[in-house]
């Protein structure tokens, strides 16, 4: 039998311990719920949990006899993402009780792997910026960030192996960073967002959540609806790393700056090829474009809700993203669309020099107060050029908890940034 406890294993390592009959579908399910039965009082991860509903999944995976690429491997599903057989209410009131009559594309692909659909896990309203009740899994007077909070506190918590979010902004990586994980937001375009809830389906991905990044290359690929690849066997040869201090470099607090310069300087002599990246002026305005073209999609994506239940909408929704999407003609929202289409292409051509870029995740560790989510001005960057990426929880900030690094790859190079990551993962270990 593994020597971890069930709940703490890696989905790679569930897998291979189902496969050798080492344990089977429902002890794993089993443990994680007893995991989850002991600190969802203190996290509240979870909007929906049907312990019956798990067991009964996970009997029927045993049952089965199949091996499929995630057999047996419990997925905590954000609540903007269609379930059958779960309630979807993506964050609000309006839609209490909200029952799907088909699985999101994500879902019936993980399903179709053999993975185990825990449960939804708690998400901010319609996945932008009002919190839900979710709690940092470290210290509950801390934001575990947003809107892929439960999603990530669950994995970060060790109640589950994997976890589907989804970034707009920063809602995957900044919370994944936060919660200590690996996380993961694609190449745009990459995983289909059907049966997703849109917010700005300019910007919107999914994102996955892991404690590895071999989980995380498997997981794709069984969302891509492809055969699992394997990531080559050895690390790859150092990459070649832009430091990227970005145009929000002022942001960070003191100690993410330290510990990235230190990261930088050390990678280099562990023998990557390590040069400072400053990115065009043009840049900085990117923050502002993305905050016309994500408010202009949403508000009109949310026009039902607006035109029926509008006083159930949270005041802070009200008066930021709605306000400014309600106020946005749509010619500066075209401007502001196209001009992110012109940065994407300069990006691109920073990247002939370099395999990946170095960056903040967020700002620092999660801040106190669960009123609000943290700062995603570290995310919004590589969100709007539509490049994948991935936090890696590297350091540790002052008061203990996890700050992590992200790591910037040039689009459908997503391969690519898993190799690079475990190149700087492996100088940590």
């Amino acid at each position: 039998m593994p020597m971890k406890p069930l709940n703490e294993l890696t989905a790679s390592e569930i897998v291979t311990a189902i496969a050798a009959k080492q344990t089977t579908a429902e002890a794993v399910a089993r443990a994680c719920l007893d995991h989850i039965d002991a600190r969802e009082p203190h996290v509240e991860a979870w909007h929906f949990l049907d312990p019956d509903l798990v067991i009964k999944q996970a009997q029927a995976l045993d049952a089965s006899g199949n091996v499929g690429p995630l057999q047996g491997v419990p997925v905590a599903i954000k609540d903007i993402i269609d379930t059958c057989d779960m309630p979807t209410e993506y964050g609000t009131p309006i839609h209490k009780g909200h029952r799907p009559r088909i699985d999101a594309a994500v879902v019936a692909l993980t399903r179709r792997a053999g993975g185990l659909i825990m449960g939804k896990t708690v998400t901010t309203e319609f996945a932008n910026r009002f919190p839900g009740k979710t709690m940092h899994p470290r210290d509950p007077a801390r934001t575990p960030g947003g809107s892929s909070s439960g999603s990530c506190a669950a994995v970060g918590d060790n109640m589950v192996p994997l976890g589907v979010g989804t970034q707009t902004t920063g809602s995957t990586i900044r919370p994944a960073a936060f919660c200590g994980c690996v996380g993961y937001r694609p190449t745009w375009g990459d995983i289909r967002c059907h049966g997703v809830m849109e917010a700005a389906g300019s910007l919107d991905t999914v994102g996955l959540i892991a404690r590895s990044v071999e989980d995380i290359a498997l997981y794709r690929d069984v969302l891509l609806g492809v055969s699992p690849r394997p990531l080559a066997a050895k690390v790859i040869d150092p990459p070649r790393i832009g430091f990227c201090r970005t145009p929000f470099w002022d942001q960070c607090e003191y100690y993410v700056q330290r510990a990235l310069e230190n990261c930088a300087a050390g990678l280099a002599k562990q023998g990557a090829k390590v040069s400072d990246v400053t990115l065009p002026g043009d840049f900085k305005k990117i923050d502002d474009a993305h905050r016309w073209v994500s408010s202009f999609e949403f508000a009109c994506n949310r026009t039902w809700e607006i035109e029926h239940h509008y006083e159930m909408i949270s005041q802070t929704l009200r008066d930021n993203r709605l306000k400014d999407g309600l106020a946005c003609s749509f010619e500066q929202y075209r401007d502001a669309r196209s001009f992110l289409a012109r940065m994407r292409r300069k990006l691109h051509d920073i990247f002939n020099d370099y395999d990946v870029l170095l960056a903040p995740s967020a700002a620092g560790e999660a801040p106190i107060g669960l009123n609000h989510t943290g700062n995603a001005s570290h995310c919004v960057l590589w969100t709007s050029t539509h490049v994948p990426c991935m936090t890696l929880p590297l350091f540790a900030g002052p008061n203990g908890l996890p700050v992590g690094a992200q790591l910037v790859a040039a689009r459908n190079n997503d391969r690519l940034l898993f190799e690079a990551a475990r190149w700087v993962l492996a100088q940590y270990a």
